[in-house]
């Protein structure tokens, strides 16, 4: 663990599950820090996955996610033919303009899953082979898929960033607070 998450306040288990979903927010966005847009898009590893291509990704998700629950289409519809896009910037698409899309998306979750009535709550979801087989989903196993998908992800990206410039989480994290590390 690079940052510290807060106890939550006494049964407060939505205000847990959303701190520990914006820490690790906070893990791929730091692994952005003082990056231009053409190292973000580099890809130092053996992987096709570069910094810019996860930021994308892991917004495009946190808000199809959220617009499942809703029982909404999600903003941008993918499938075979542009799938890959969801790993790459197009079209104009800085990391700027993802992160200050990320900040929108962000605070509709945290709206969205403090307005239901309750975590046991369900959705359905599509029948497509790489959603759960069950059919339908609670509030509190999106909370948990949200913390999953960005650790992933915030991993790959803490990956990435060292190969990039050798910046570790530490280091990131004291940058990030204006200090050094070690």
């Amino acid at each position: 663990m690079v940052t510290h998450v807060a106890a939550e306040a006494r049964g407060d288990e939505r205000g847990a599950l959303l701190a520990f979903v914006e820490e690790q927010r906070g893990g791929i966005r730091r692994a952005l820090l003082g990056l231009t847009e053409e190292q973000a898009a580099s890809k130092p590893s053996a992987s096709e996955l570069s910094l810019s291509g996860l930021l994308k990704h892991v917004v495009e998700v946190e808000q199809s996610w959220i617009a499942r629950a809703k029982q909404e289409p999600p903003a941008i519809q993918r499938d075979e033919t542009n799938w890959h896009e969801t790993f790459q910037l197009v079209d104009g698409e800085t990391v700027e303009s993802q992160l200050a899309h990320w900040e929108k998306v962000a605070a509709e979750t945290e709206a969205y899953i403090r307005s239901v009535p309750s975590l046991d709550d369900t959705f359905p979801v599509p029948s497509d082979p790489w959603f759960p087989p069950e059919g339908r989903v609670s509030m509190r196993w999106l909370c948990l898929h949200l913390i999953r998908e960005t650790a992933r992800h915030a991993g790959h990206a803490d990956i990435i960033r060292e190969s990039l410039d050798g910046a570790t989480a530490f280091e990131l994290v004291a940058k990030e607070r204006g200090s050094t590390w070690g």
